[in-house]
């Protein structure tokens, strides 16, 4: 295996951005080198060109941080340096890492300390679009701008004229323009999370993609928000489904389904630009219906087209190296979630709620995890796993969402497959490493444990993980 250099310069990363309409665009390759550097640091930058500058936390001074790629199979190498005046850590969201490099401190890590560093050393055995991010204090540390693409290339990419990363993400900003620094309220820990009143992609509101007709564009969307999700629409495009959290489908016309985009899902989308110059295709977001919002745009040029005509179906990239789990022989987990606002009293869900209601008020932990309250790492509170499984024994788990509200339940360390909603099998294969649960329904999980450690279970909008909504499961 070989350890490749990582970074790329600010003035390329600035070049192949500007070329791109705000996106971060496929690099050129990297000579061999043993570590690449990461810093977390803090600075003065303008979310918008009309609005004063915030104080933001950056991975190398930008957000988001510097793309990373790296063929599949070759061994990575970051050392972090936290410049920061707080603890962080590196979390390698959807990468099936050894559990000493998952980034959690407290459970797999010692907070990396102000003016400390950490070497992460794995290797990226799955192909696909993946992002990292801290493990601690997130919801401040990613709203304040932590986090960055980490992008695993496939040895046969698929033909594709260009290869787009657009990382989504929101900031709530104050009357003074700048970023609000209420994090952890009340009400976003018991309801929604933190929502903000501007949204970026990769951190430029309302971008402008520009291409040639007939041009395909391999677009990889990482959801980077720590509690927004996207309900995404191509108006009259209807673009293709290669890839959902890193993992390749069948290649497959985009449903609403595919589109909800929670924190932490990724997904990968041929894009084909329409066969007419200056047409423009608005790229919404509907979670909302009532607040319905433009998120960024596709524009096509009047210069050359890239083919004469539209192409087929795009071609279905490799699998990646998953172990199928056993149906027969799973072993069957049940997990369920209550508590929030607007959960009401009825059912198990209520009773639990009754149980802890005292216990919730007084800790600010308003989430439930199979009737427990369970305090977060950072806490310095510890607590009994959610499951024990052993290694290389197949596991069936079945979440139900007696909450409100959405949540993206994320599994760190595994890949799984989603087997059903609400007791209905699904048509296509869906491997994930994050999944959204809607209020009332019930997913059924399936994989096996083949990862050995201890392990985050919980959901990635941040303010419920920070209020109850992570446990912790071990292997073997």
């Amino acid at each position: 295996m070989t350890t490749q250099r990582l970074h790329i310069s600010r003035r390329q990363f600035l070049a192949t951005s500007a070329a791109a309409g705000a996106s971060l665009t496929a690099g050129p390759a990297f000579a061999a080198n043993d570590v690449t550097n990461i810093v977390a640091r803090s600075g003065k930058q303008k979310l918008h060109n009309q609005l004063p500058a915030s104080t933001l936390w950056t991975y190398d001074g930008a957000v988001p941080g510097t793309p990373l790629r790296v063929k599949q199979g070759a061994e990575v190498a970051i050392r972090l340096q936290n410049k920061l005046s707080q603890p962080t850590s590196i979390h390698w969201h959807g990468v099936r890492v050894p559990n000493a490099m998952d980034g959690v401190p407290h459970l797999t890590q010692a907070p990396v300390a102000a003016g400390g560093t950490f070497d992460y050393r794995f290797r990226a055995d799955d192909a696909g679009t993946f992002f990292y991010h801290p493990h601690i204090n997130s919801t401040e540390q990613m709203g304040r701008g932590l986090f960055g693409p980490l992008i695993v290339e496939e040895a046969m990419p698929p033909g594709m004229d260009r290869d787009v990363v657009w990382v989504l993400n929101d900031w709530r900003v104050g009357r003074d323009g700048r970023l609000d620094n209420g994090f952890n309220n009340p009400h976003d820990l018991s309801h929604a999370g933190r929502y903000g009143n501007l949204v970026t992609v990769n951190a430029t509101p309302d971008p402008v993609l520009k291409g040639r007709r007939n041009e395909r564009i391999r677009l990889r969307l990482i959801n980077a928000s720590t509690g927004r999700i996207f309900a995404l629409r191509f108006g009259q495009m209807t673009p293709w489904v290669i890839a959902l959290d890193g993992h390749p489908v069948t290649p497959r016309r985009a449903t609403r389904n595919d589109l909800l985009v929670g924190p932490g899902n990724r997904i990968d989308l041929a894009v084909d630009l329409p066969d007419k110059a200056g047409a423009t295709v608005h790229i919404v977001d509907a979670y909302y219906p009532e607040q319905t919002y433009r998120v960024a745009r596709l524009t096509v040029g009047d210069g050359k087209a890239a083919r004469p005509a539209p192409l087929g179906p795009p071609m279905a990239l490799a699998a990646n190296p998953i172990k199928r789990f056993d149906r027969k022989g799973a072993k069957s987990l049940d997990l369920l979630f209550a508590g929030g606002a607007m959960g009401g009293m009825m059912g198990r869900g209520g009773m639990m709620m009754r149980r802890h209601m005292q216990s919730m008020m007084r800790s600010r932990l308003f989430w439930i995890m199979n009737d427990r309250l369970i305090p977060p790492l950072g806490s310095g509170q510890s607590a009994a796993p959610l499951f024990q499984m052993a290694k290389g024994k197949s596991y069936v788990i079945r979440m139900e969402n007696q909450t409100a509200f959405d949540h993206p339940i994320h599994l760190h360390g595994h890949t799984f497959q989603v087997l059903a909603r609400n007791g209905e099998g699904l048509k296509h294969l869906e491997l994930r490493d994050t999944v959204m649960i809607r209020p009332r329904q019930r997913i059924d999980i399936g994989f096996v444990a083949d990862n050995p450690g201890r392990w985050m279970l919980h959901c990635h909008i941040l303010s419920h993980v920070q209020a109850g909504m992570g446990g912790v499961v071990t292997v073997g």
